[in-house]
């Protein structure tokens, strides 16, 4: 479809539209250079360290390549609502977090809604990318939205929804690579934001019926992928109580033309972890209890803990004493080869051998030590001490955790310790206990 034959409300679309990308976070970054090859773009994040970074090519996410930012000549950043008022597109890509309860946190996107209100026009569009609950784009942001601005929704302006697909750290998966799924609040809404990222998605776009369908496909992509691998889990836990590698076994199920491979571990980050408690709210709230799904979250919730009660169980076996232990964390960050320290799963691990009074030294080479200490108060070590630790966590599986392999990851510890390798980074007999 030709996006300069699209228009909304009278207002024609062409290459100088002007678009804003508000949040520049995993999301946003590569949404706003993508578009910026084409349109005039904004990144717009409150952020002004961040805006900073990016005015300078810095990207901490490494989400992009080096000089990749400065070649994008219609593209700007800049932290001041001001500079996005012109905007005829507004994209929203902040966090969509859960709270301690694990019930979404909306907070992040109703203010991104109140601070787009302030500069919505007659003929605009917004759309959404955030993962929701299905309803919420509708329910909950375009009241804010509505309210904010003093116009009329679907009269004086339209709203779209199309899910973030990114998945930090993957190169292969990239955004113009992956389909994506588009909604609009109108047929012609759904026609201009389809026609839109259709204009930089090369693998070319879904769109869906409505924006409910669309937010519903979101949530339930990650939600299938929490529930495989909560099964992983399970069955480790069961497998170990039978004296069985889970690794072994799952190669040998692998050999069938049909079987997922799915892997054992600790589930975090900003989508898995949380997108299945945006699913159950909204199922709760119509009165039904799931089982499958809040099951699956139990068993991933609690593998932090598991795999620090393994630990202590071989470090007790092998007659080295648990209090005052040095251990050492190796991977911080939610998945491998990703600065991405969100929702990460190996915190709760930390905390629970903190509770053993254990002390604990955190190594991993993609974080940025700053971040860590002063968002989680997490102090990262920049290289372990040889011959320090009585036990030692593998936990998530960098590339250069693989390549420095067993005898090298041993020589951190001292000469009895417990290797605990989390991820099966390793060969099959190079630790002492695999999930």
């Amino acid at each position: 479809m030709d996006i300069e034959r699209i228009q909304i409300k009278g207002r024609f679309v062409s290459t100088d539209t002007r678009i804003a990308v508000v949040g520049l976070g995993y999301v946003g970054l590569p949404l706003a250079l993508e578009f910026g090859k084409r349109y005039p773009t904004t990144g717009y994040d409150t952020d002004g360290r961040r805006i900073a970074q990016l005015r300078e090519g810095i990207d901490r996410t490494g989400e992009t390549e080096p000089g990749e930012l400065a070649a994008v000549a219609r593209l700007s950043f800049s932290d001041r609502l001001e500079d996005i008022r012109d905007a005829v597109v507004y994209i929203v890509t902040v966090p969509t977090p859960v709270d301690p309860h694990n019930r979404p946190d909306l907070s992040a996107l109703s203010s991104a809604s109140e601070a787009i209100g302030c500069v919505l026009k007659k003929g605009d569009v917004v759309i959404y990318e955030s993962t929701v609950y299905p309803g919420a784009t509708e329910e909950h942001c375009v009241p804010v939205l509505e309210k904010s601005s003093g116009l009329v929704f679907n009269r004086d302006f339209s709203v779209g929804y199309s899910p973030e697909r990114i998945n930090p750290g993957d190169r292969e998966h990239r955004l113009t690579s992956v389909v994506k799924i588009t909604s609009g609040s109108t047929p012609e809404a759904a026609r201009f934001v389809d026609a839109l990222y259709a204009s930089i998605i090369t693998a070319g776009t879904h769109r869906a019926s409505s924006i409910k369908v669309a937010e519903a496909a979101k949530v339930i992509e990650n939600t299938q992928r929490d529930l495989n691998v909560a099964l992983m889990n399970e069955l480790a836990i069961l497998f170990r109580k039978m004296d069985l590698d889970t690794e072994e076994v799952l190669d040998a199920a692998g050999t069938k033309w049909n079987f997922m491979p799915f892997r054992p571990g600790l589930v975090g980050g900003h989508c898995i972890g949380v997108d299945p408690y945006y699913l159950t709210f909204a199922a709760e709230a119509l009165g039904y209890h799931p089982q499958v799904i809040l099951a699956g979250r139990r068993i991933n919730d609690r593998m932090g803990g598991y795999i620090v009660g393994q630990l202590v169980k071989a470090m007790i076996h092998s007659r080295i004493q648990v209090e005052n232990a040095n251990v050492l964390v190796m991977g911080l960050s939610f998945k491998e080869n990703c600065p991405d320290m969100r929702n990460s799963k190996v915190f709760d691990s930390i905390r629970e051998l903190v509770k053993y009074n254990m002390n604990v030294d955190v190594y991993d080479p993609w974080i940025d030590a700053d971040d860590a200490r002063r968002e989680y108060g997490i102090h990262v070590v920049e290289q372990p001490v040889p011959g320090k630790y009585d036990a030692i966590i593998l936990a998530v599986s960098h590339r250069q955790f693989r390549e420095l392999g067993a005898n090298r990851v041993r020589e951190f510890g001292k000469a009895s310790h417990v290797l605990f390798d989390v991820k099966c980074v390793l060969p099959r007999h190079g630790a002492d206990l695999r999930l």
